[in-house]
């Protein structure tokens, strides 16, 4: 099949199309972040949309609306394939046909079997012009959460480090507020809104008693699900994100054995008690990435302390690392970001590729993804 050979035109308006989707990143779970734009045959923008918190309505509709009767004969840049089934709205596939748009420029197919290929079918049995592959890898890397849920049944895992030139986290004794700068530490919390959920595990909520919300002006309400890991219910009822789980979703996910006593402790706080595999007096990470996407996530931060963050990288489950680096210097006695692999040879190393860097303030943060071929 000859590829589809697409205009400067095209390419403007997807790039236009997958900046929109990036808005709704860590609001819209389960479903995608889409972006869409409606471009008349005169090359004007007639209509914007992407995905509104909690998934609806989806971007084809918001940007229809936008138009109005201006979408007819116009064409569509979308960034994930129109849905084509009927769930709580009409599928996107056939709002595209009712609204009389006549071509659909798509970057990637939707893998969700309810969807894939289904949505271009509809469209082209209508008689709209299809094509699709527009700078498919950049959609794909943009709902990565989705697909990666929807594929292997789990969220994409991004984890957060933050350290000294030397990778120092901590000093001997412990202190490491703050090692990084303010607009580090800003950085960060945009991180946390653009994130479904955020990890810790009990030690760092008993020992920090952190609040871990999203604290950036206007974007409060983007505070993610905070999720705990804690196998034997040790986290006080006193601890600010257990007191504060009625404004912010708080899951707390502990093992089998405990859950009834786990779920009496916190029934009247609004925490909510999922439970996960355990091996060993230790969690099953995998199984517990399982449950995650069993609830819809899609993107889980990781701000945990060094030991899960080393268990996480053992069982090749961070998808993303994000690096703050401060202009200084602990030494050798200071606390290291991850704790031991247990690595003899270099060749066992889980190797990343660095995707960009870039200075914030007087910090670095550099961004890696794992190398998958």
């Amino acid at each position: 099949m000859t590829a589809t050979a697409f205009s400067d035109d095209d390419r403007h308006f997807m790039r236009v199309a997958l900046s929109l989707s990036k808005r709704g990143l860590g609001n819209v779970w389960p479903n995608p972040s889409v972006g869409c734009v409606l471009v008349s045959s005169e090359g004007a923008i007639v209509g914007r949309g992407f995905t509104k918190p909690g998934g609806r309505p989806h971007a084809e509709r918001v940007a229809l609306d936008e138009a109005g009767d201006k979408a007819r004969n116009s064409t569509a840049y979308v960034t994930l394939e129109p849905c084509s089934h009927f769930g709580k709205s009409p599928p996107c596939a056939l709002g595209l046909i009712e609204s009389g748009v006549k071509r659909v420029v798509s970057a990637l197919e939707d893998p969700d079997r309810r969807v894939s290929g289904k949505g271009y079918k509809m469209l082209r049995d209508a008689g709209i012009t299809v094509e699709t592959g527009l700078y498919g890898d950049e959609a794909h890397r943009i709902n990565a959460g989705f697909l990666s849920r929807i594929v292997s049944g789990r969220p994409i895992i991004t984890l957060k480090l933050a350290s000294t030139i030397d990778a120092r986290s901590a000093t001997r004794s412990g202190q490491s507020q703050w090692i990084t700068g303010d607009i580090a530490r800003e950085c960060g919390h945009l991180l946390r809104a653009n994130h479904d959920a955020i990890l810790v595990g009990a030690k760092t909520v008993i020992v920090d008693n952190p609040t871990l919300t999203c604290r950036i002006p206007g974007r409060e309400a983007q505070s993610p699900v905070r999720v705990v890991l804690d196998r034997n219910g040790d986290v006080p009822v006193s601890a600010e994100l257990v007191r504060g789980a009625q404004k912010v979703p708080t899951w707390i996910i502990t093992s089998q054995d405990k859950f009834d006593e786990v779920f009496e402790k916190f029934g009247k706080t609004g925490v909510k008690v999922l439970t996960a595999g355990c091996k060993n007096d230790h969690f099953d990470l995998n199984d517990v990435m399982k449950r995650l996407g069993e609830q819809g996530l899609t993107r889980v931060l990781v701000e945990s302390g060094g030991n899960l963050a080393a268990d996480l990288v053992h069982r090749d489950l961070i998808d993303r690392v994000v690096h703050f680096i401060a202009p200084s210097l602990i030494g050798a006695e200071g606390k290291a970001m991850i704790a031991e692999l247990g690595l003899y040879h270099l060749s066992d190393m889980p190797r990343f590729q660095r995707k960009s860097v870039r200075p914030v303030g007087k910090d670095i943060a550099i961004t890696y993804e794992k190398i998958t071929e």
